[in-house]
């Protein structure tokens, strides 16, 4: 395991924050009262005029960080991803979305990776909130070595973005040299029988339930996807034609998610082919630590398993 691998994700979001801003003094870090939680006091102690806590008022943080980025600046707005996204959706849409205003959004522990805080903390539509908002690009490193590759890419993108982001250490899905594209899908392991396309946490079991289904004759190829919106369909099509067979796999819930979006582009382009998706269907979460979560929720290796299975035998 490389040393960046052994970094925990909100490490290299401080890292990243601190080294590019030595060059680019427009970075401003916005947070909610969650500094400690992000590791974000590093970067208030380096440049302590570009931090700003706004407090437990996500809506407000949202309209100082337009306002910031309205006057050149390049802001950075955290907090748990619910608090993030719909708790500001207005705020979102209106000061930066329909100003186009260059803010990057951070919303951290998304979906089940909220655990133990339970529901209310537990952001599982924040991907379709988010989409649903003209010209929002929106990203979900798969782990520390991609994140690392991302970041000067984000910097670089001048349009609103929306940034899904685990806080903790992530599962190894790429090496050191990995080419990491913002804009393009990557094939993680290659298949000919059937696709699996996953992001976050899904992608690391993917690859697991990819080399069980191998074991029975099913050899599956499996696409991690770090950016839902523009969705790299290229790649996908592509993988799809070649195995003609499909499944999507997301911490997510089903309903405006990553699996629907694929489901469409495949309409809209006359791609018949069997597909299913795996999901959290159409409820809210609870407190729980992650494995007990992916159990109830769906979204285990057993449940990748059995979908692509079962679409497979479509075939």
């Amino acid at each position: 395991m490389s040393e960046l691998h052994k970094k925990e994700m909100r490490a290299v979001y401080t890292d990243n924050l601190i080294k590019y801003g030595k060059k680019n003094k427009n970075i401003v870090v916005l947070e909610a009262d969650l500094m400690n939680c992000h590791g974000t006091k590093k970067f208030r102690d380096a440049y302590p005029t570009r931090f700003i806590n706004c407090g437990i008022a996500e809506a407000n943080m949202i309209g100082v960080a337009a306002g910031l980025a309205s006057c050149g600046k390049i802001p950075f707005a955290a907090s748990f991803s619910p608090f993030a996204t719909r708790r500001c959706y207005d705020q979102i849409a209106v000061s930066v979305g329909y100003t186009k205003m260059n803010v990057k959004i951070v919303g951290t522990d998304p979906g089940i990776l909220a655990q133990n805080n339970g529901g209310t903390h537990m952001s599982l539509e924040d991907v379709a909130l988010m989409c649903q908002v003209p010209e929002m690009v929106v990203v979900e490193p798969v782990d520390t070595v991609s994140f690392d590759k991302l970041f000067p890419q984000i910097l670089a993108c001048d349009k609103p973005m929306y940034i899904r982001l685990q806080r903790k250490t992530t599962a190894p899905i790429f090496e050191d040299d990995a080419k990491i594209d913002l804009f393009k899908a990557n094939v993680v392991r290659k298949g000919t029988d059937i696709t699996i396309v996953a992001s976050s946490i899904m992608v690391h079991r993917a690859l697991t339930t990819a080399r069980s289904l191998a074991e029975f004759g099913i050899d599956a190829e499996v696409i991690s996807v770090h950016t839902y919106k523009p969705l790299d369909t290229d790649t996908i099509f592509r993988s799809v034609k070649k195995t003609g067979a499909v499944i999507s796999c997301e911490n997510h819930h089903l309903i405006g998610g990553m699996g629907q979006m694929i489901a469409t582009a495949l309409m809209e382009n006359d791609i018949r082919v069997p597909f299913g998706m795996i999901g959290i269907s159409d409820r809210y979460g609870e407190v729980g630590n992650e494995k007990y979560l992916a159990d109830i929720m769906g979204l285990t290796e057993q449940d990748i398993y059995d979908k692509a299975e079962e679409i497979y035998k479509k075939k």
